[in-house]
């Protein structure tokens, strides 16, 4: 495998920050096209050793899986059975839980991150790709292009910069601020070996109920916890299964274009019971919508958009999201054990005791305070888009030059329509795009694979029509070392 390392004179077409999924989409999809310059020279940013990983599918939890059937999951949405293919060729030993209840594989997300570094390894290995193993520290407007500073002290000049970070990570409930250090308050559940300090008879309360909170009950179960879990989010929402196999989406959300939300609910809740009286059940119809959510979203005023934001987001959530059937399967066993239970609550006090925490929620439905004794917590809540622009330095930085700013509907970066940053001026920086969830104000359903992928290809092109219109060199004299 070859190695990118920068000179200070190095500059190049296009660089990538961010390695994850995104990322790893966006560069195959623009140095595969037969419209790309052969010899463009596109680098990839990113610490971790293999690209395509990111957070969700760096998971090396065996309990963790993809929360989608393998059919639906592939890096070419022109070869759609492209990891299934790959699924198949491997060892028929290596999962003996592959397969859910409905027939279909949900391999672990491991397994996808190595069909993902598997497709991009040609690239890397011909040069088309460059790594350089480093986090971008900072980013800045400088005589035409951009200079990326590298957390290892070097520096790039690119053309064009493509911004595919990965989500920022929860953020802590106030009333636990004050133990944001001790060892049994887990903040962020998705950094390696997180809940080894949980012990098989710990008391545990996971604030959250939704993909992260099965996932971290999955990992309990598997390791042989048997102390009691309890789950607390504002509504008690938890994320739902999948349904019946060979269900086909359902309802049409476009021929009549929705511009509130009140009318878009009013319609949806239409077409789930007419699926409800033709024997279907909800997740057609929510499939559906989800099919055409970039659509309907761009149907949509802001005002509209932020009131589904706001309000509507955690039931589509919870529905849109779904468990993968082993997941499902560990935590329903935990609450018909009554090892686990739900709670419509949110947090009132904490304080430490002897053994760990008293806390003291608040039921949703009840004015009267109930305390309840923990040995842990764990933190589940989900990426903190709301402060996105703050949750590392090249984006604190970006937003103080003016060149980004918070999307309003407090669902990432504002964009325009071609996934391009809106200044604080009003204006759009069409040398910088933004791509996969973090421009899902504008864009609307960004955040399962199948839409991500899309977006990827969908920016790829911008920049291949950029260089075009540009007539950007290729510059290709970097270093590649073998």
């Amino acid at each position: 495998m070859k190695s990118f390392s920068p000179a200070s004179s190095d500059r190049v077409s296009v660089a990538i920050i961010g390695g994850g999924f995104t990322g790893a989409a966006t560069a195959v999809h623009l140095v595969g096209s037969e419209d790309t310059p052969a010899d463009a020279s596109v680098v990839v940013v990113e610490p971790r050793s293999d690209l395509g990983r990111g957070l969700a599918y760096s998971a090396i939890d065996p309990a963790h899986r993809v929360n989608v059937p393998a059919a639906r999951m592939t890096l070419f949405p022109d070869i759609p059975d492209d990891f299934e293919t790959y699924l198949r060729d491997l060892p028929s030993e290596h999962d003996g839980d592959l397969i859910g209840h409905d027939g279909s594989p949900y391999p672990r997300r491991s397994v996808f991150g190595d069909y993902v570094s598997a497709r991009l390894r040609p690239y890397l290995q011909s040069g088309r790709i460059g790594h350089w193993q480093t986090d971008a520290v900072a980013v800045s407007q400088k005589a035409g292009s951009y200079e990326i500073i590298g957390a290892d002290g070097n520096a790039l000049l690119a053309d064009i910069v493509v911004l595919a970070v990965s989500h920022p990570p929860p953020s802590l409930p106030r009333a636990l601020v004050p133990f944001q250090n001790d060892p049994k308050l887990i903040a962020d559940f998705t950094v390696p070996d997180a809940i080894d300090a949980i012990d098989a008879a710990h008391r545990v309360l996971i604030i959250g109920n939704g993909l992260t909170a099965a996932d971290v009950v999955a990992s309990l179960k598997r390791r042989g916890h048997t102390g009691h879990i309890t789950s607390v989010s504002r509504r008690g929402l938890r994320s739902r299964g999948h349904g019946p196999a060979g269900q086909d989406p359902f309802g049409d959300f476009l021929s009549e274009r929705q511009q509130s939300a009140s009318a878009l609910l009013h319609a949806i809740r239409q077409r789930l019971r007419e699926a409800e009286a033709q024997g279907m059940t909800w997740h057609c119809v929510v499939d559906a919508v989800r099919g055409q959510g970039q659509e309907i979203w761009k149907n949509l005023p802001v005002a509209a958009r932020r009131r589904i934001a706001r309000h509507v987001r955690p039931f589509w959530d919870v529905h849109r999201f779904r468990v993968a059937p082993q997941v499902e399967a560990a935590v329903e066993q935990a609450i018909a054990s009554g090892q686990m239970d739900v709670r419509a609550a949110s947090l009132s006090s904490i304080t430490k005791n002897a053994a760990g925490y008293r806390v003291v929620l608040r039921p949703r439905l009840s004015g009267e305070v109930e305390a309840l004794d923990v040995d842990a917590i764990v933190v589940t809540t989900g990426p903190a888009h709301g402060g996105i622009l703050q949750s590392q330095p090249l984006f604190r930085q970006l937003e103080e030059a003016g060149v980004l700013q918070a999307c309003p509907t407090g669902l990432g970066i504002l964009v325009d329509a071609q996934s391009h940053p809106i200044s604080t001026f009003g204006e759009s920086t069409t040398s910088l795009f933004i791509a996969g969830p973090l421009a899902r104000g504008a864009f609307g359903e960004l955040m399962g694979l199948p839409q991500v992928t899309e977006h990827a290809i969908f920016v790829a092109a911008g920049v291949r029509d950029l260089m075009c219109r540009s007539k950007i060199s290729p510059h290709a004299n970097y270093a590649v070392a073998g």
